[in-house]
């Protein structure tokens, strides 16, 4: 029999990955705390569970897409409650990589077995089924993932054993960073040179200092669509992550540091859920030193 396949978390990401399976022409059983979330996918045919002590004991490999380390501890601990042995539980937070181990062992102790898989791309990626993601793991329990991670990744790779998928996801969330202040720098320094910043957008998109923000997220500032995308709240949160992990291997990153104090004044004002590209708002406020 083909396995069946459970999701927990269709938010921004999960509900388009959820979907994508489905449409793959997998039995796929969802379940989300916020019910509404479920109905687009049950009007495409996936199957809503009614808790997720029920989806646990529907499913043979489980997704995950929630927020936080304490939330997929947290939903993991439920699952297993129910889940019977040899289900794979596949996580596609980012969470921090001690907790990607700790949860793997746990998910051990209960004969089950666990791929920390984070996920790069945004909503976009997502949608449009083009995602990168990072897997850590056994070779063996990541080759049994790969056939269903493909309905929504342009590229999936095994980068190590567990908790080496969130590291390699830090890696990404600090060039992230970099990118993210470039383009929100540099933007806000032609508007206040009195440029037309439609043009100079396109043509510096066009040159080396191109890059996957100035195309994406180039679009929001020129529209000055604050709407996430990714927001501001997640994108701190993964910073935290980075910023630890760096401690503990000695690593300095003093553009994650900037850029996260930086998030943290629109945070401050209230503006937690915009897009991190609101960053370019905040700088035109900002005075030179």
């Amino acid at each position: 029999m083909a396995e069946r396949i459970g999701f927990v978390g269709l938010g921004v990401m999960g509900g388009p990955m959820a979907g994508h399976l489905v449409t793959a022409g997998h039995y796929v059983v969802v379940w989300n705390r916020t019910s509404a979330k479920a109905e687009p996918l049950a009007r495409q045919g996936a199957v809503v569970a009614s808790s997720i002590a029920q989806l646990a004991e529907l499913c043979d490999v489980i997704f995950l897409c929630v927020s936080r380390t304490e939330d997929v501890r947290a939903c993991v601990e439920e699952l297993l409650l129910t889940a019977r042995p040899n289900t794979l539980f596949v996580d596609h937070s980012t969470i921090s990589p001690d907790g990607a181990k700790e949860i793997g062992h746990l998910a051990a102790s209960h004969e089950c077995q666990f791929v920390d898989a984070p996920i790069t791309g945004g909503s976009v990626g997502a949608e449009s089924g083009k995602l990168t993601v990072f897997c850590g793991g056994t070779e063996e329990n990541v080759a049994r993932a790969m056939p269903y991670i493909s309905a929504y990744a342009k590229r999936a790779e095994r980068v190590g054993d567990l908790g080496a998928g969130q590291m390699t996801k830090l890696v990404n969330q600090i060039a992230v960073g970099g990118a993210l202040l470039a383009l929100c720098e540099s933007l806000s320094f032609a508007k206040k040179a009195g440029l037309d910043i439609n043009l100079t957008h396109e043509l510096i998109s066009g040159g080396a200092g191109g890059s996957w923000a100035f195309e994406n997220y180039g679009k929001k500032i020129l529209a000055e669509d604050w709407s996430p995308g990714f927001s501001v709240q997640n994108q701190r949160k993964d910073f935290g992550y980075c910023i630890n992990a760096a401690q503990s291997i000695n690593a300095a990153v003093p553009g994650t540091m900037l850029v996260n104090r930086l998030l943290a004044r629109l945070e401050m004002e209230g503006h937690e859920q915009w897009t991190t590209a609101a960053l370019y708002k905040s700088m035109l406020e900002m005075h030179a030193e």
